[in-house]
């Protein structure tokens, strides 16, 4: 068995796991972890938990530490340092006049490698840009280019419903969302209606789906024949968090969905 436990590097980001060498890491505690490009600071999002060693990857990497006070002002000057390479950046990419757009800057604890993160409708050709960004900061550089629904992760903003969207806050991973769900759950496919800050569907109809399913599993569909104390119906409404539904007969009388039963 080994100690895991889960980690994020941005608030809004997804968890990853690394091998924990300190069982006793709480929830919320900063920590300096290894990875593939540099020591890099995250937080420690779950509890540490035991899982059989061949369950895991082989190269899944540590947890070297907590962070003390003594990391401050490196996270300080990491924080003038992501400033800088952004205005910088933003600089050059309009000099260049080139059809992208930087969203954030992201830079590594041990200063190993700054990502630059950013956004465009094709493919971009930044082999100038990356030039100039090594040349000014002689650090390893990534641009790494992201879709709409990671750009509004990241930017955030308020939903239709008046809350903080749900991709910065509920949801640790982004998952496919589709029009099915939203036809599943009754909602107007009017693209307003249904679309994020991102424009693409919201993430909240993927958050309820399985519910939804859950509660019209033993409904009668619209449109389905059925049986009623009047007479054969055709199922004309479903309201599933009410758990009711309605089916009108020959004579156009809608009889509530209580009063009826599925047709053998």
């Amino acid at each position: 068995m080994k100690n895991v436990v889960g980690i994020k590097f941005r608030k809004e980001g997804k968890i990853y796991w690394f091998e924990s060498p300190l069982p006793s890491l709480k929830k919320d505690t900063q920590v300096i972890v290894e990875t593939e490009n540099g020591l890099a600071l995250g937080s420690v999002i779950t509890d540490v938990r035991s899982v059989p060693e061949e369950e895991l990857p082989a190269d899944m990497k540590p947890v070297v530490r907590e962070v003390t006070e003594a990391d401050n002002p490196v996270k300080e000057e990491n924080k003038r340092l992501e400033k800088n390479a952004r205005s910088y950046c933003a600089d050059r990419i309009q000099a260049r006049g080139l059809p992208m757009k930087l969203i954030d800057v992201e830079c590594f604890f041990d200063r190993s490698k700054i990502v630059f993160y950013f956004t465009a409708d094709n493919r971009v050709d930044f082999r100038e840009l990356v030039k100039d960004l090594v040349q000014k900061f002689r650090i390893k550089i990534e641009l790494r280019q992201i879709g709409a629904r990671q750009e509004a992760r990241i930017i955030k903003g308020l939903g239709i419903c008046g809350r903080e969207v749900c991709c910065a806050t509920l949801l640790h991973n982004l998952d496919r969302v589709t029009v099915k769900m939203a036809k599943e759950q009754n909602m107007s496919l009017n693209p307003e209606k249904i679309s994020g800050l991102c424009g693409r569907l919201m993430c909240c109809l993927a958050f309820e789906y399985d519910a939804y399913l859950d509660m019209k599993k033993n409904m009668p569909k619209p449109g389905k024949t059925i049986e009623t104390p009047e007479g054969k119906g055709k199922m004309v409404r479903q309201d599933a968090p009410q758990g009711d539904s309605a089916a009108a007969v020959e004579s156009g009388k809608e009889i509530p969905g209580r009063r009826t039963k599925k047709r053998k």
